[in-house]
């Protein structure tokens, strides 16, 4: 039997448990890189994936996209892929895949734009659709709609390029300290937190160097957590959260990725805040139809979630959240990884 949970019995993973069996090696694309400052931070994922998934199963190679170009690695060698229908020439012979896995942070791999490309291709891949994709990128859009639908989401505004902008009104709607940062991106660049109105316009064009609008919220004082959650043959398996204790001021980029926090599996809080918090995770990935794997940020003040972000490309790196709480949960990344894949390429 598997491990039990509150939210039910993890699945029982073995070897070949979930795997499809294939006269030969299944061809995967990882996929690594993109166009946004979060890009090396995709390659330490796409690194962690390459070493986890069962080479005796899968043909795996890196596709990294960058400004530059798409690239297939091998080794030093960079092969160009032909977008045409997503291939590659290796020694003379064209090489096809039979799916992807998408670990690139930002656009264009979170944001809908590879998804929407894979789907004419019909290519399989291991994320969230293009809507899906699209919508839960956009923060404003998403904690409106999820907001509408029951979640609790902190209030906000929206300031697109170009919009004036009333530092007066803005404190009169959202008050002090707010915080201000692109609402699409992520890995907290182009973070502010402001305290006072003479920081907001400086704080608005930060956030508008990182992204095409800047998303104003209502700062939230509490516990910040994070719950990671995927889906395999249909059935959702909602991890324990973290909790994240910050040196700085708030989970910024140093905080995230220079050593200066604290991530703590299981969070140290109550076992009904944790099963509120995992209820919401699990209705988050259902009212957004959600697939693979995805993280859920939430501030817990007195008691009660309030929901931040959604992310749908989560870091996957041997330190990066996701994974800590797989291990919490007894569940190896070589298992995880494969059985999403798995998942993916059954859809």
């Amino acid at each position: 039997m598997g491990k039990q949970s509150a939210f039910g019995e993890y699945p029982r993973w073995e070897a070949g448990y979930f795997c499809k069996k294939y006269s030969m090696k299944t061809r995967i694309a990882v996929l690594s890189g993109g166009y946004s400052h979060e890009a090396q931070i995709s390659r330490k994922s796409a690194s962690t994936v390459m070493r986890h998934l069962p080479t005796d199963r899968y043909d795996l190679m890196q596709i990294d996209i960058s400004e530059e170009g798409w690239f297939a690695l091998s080794g030093d060698e960079k092969i160009p892929v032909d977008k045409n229908d997503f291939s590659v020439i290796v020694n003379g012979k064209k090489h096809q895949f039979d799916a992807a896995f998408i670990v690139i942070h930002g656009t264009p791999g979170e944001d809908g734009k590879l998804q929407g490309y894979f789907d004419m291709l019909k290519l399989p891949y291991t994320t969230s659709g293009v809507l899906t994709s699209a919508l839960s990128f956009n923060k404003f859009a998403c904690n409106t709609l999820l907001s509408q639908m029951g979640i609790r989401c902190s209030k906000s505004l929206i300031i697109r390029k170009g919009d004036p902008i009333s530092s007066e009104n803005i404190a009169m709607t959202i008050g002090f300290p707010m915080f201000i940062k692109p609402s699409d991106g992520g890995s907290s660049f182009g973070v502010s937190k402001v305290k006072q109105a003479e920081e907001i316009e400086k704080a608005i064009s930060t956030a508008l160097e990182h992204g095409t609008e800047a998303l104003i919220e209502a700062f939230v004082n509490g516990t910040e957590v994070t719950c990671g959650v995927f889906s395999v043959n249909g059935k959702v398996t909602v991890l324990h959260p973290t909790e994240i204790v910050t040196e700085n001021e708030f989970f910024d980029f140093d905080a995230k990725y220079q050593g200066k926090s604290k991530e703590i599996t299981p969070a140290r809080l109550s076992e009904e805040v944790t099963n509120l918090v995992r209820a919401t995770t699990a209705e988050v990935y259902r009212l957004l139809n959600l697939r693979g794997m995805a993280r859920v940020d939430f501030i817990i003040q007195e008691n009660v979630p309030f929901m931040i972000e959604v992310n749908t490309v989560p870091g996957l790196s041997d330190a990066s959240i996701l994974p800590q709480q797989a291990r919490h949960a007894g569940i190896e990344l070589s298992t995880l990884f494969s059985s999403v894949l798995e998942d993916a390429l059954k859809r």
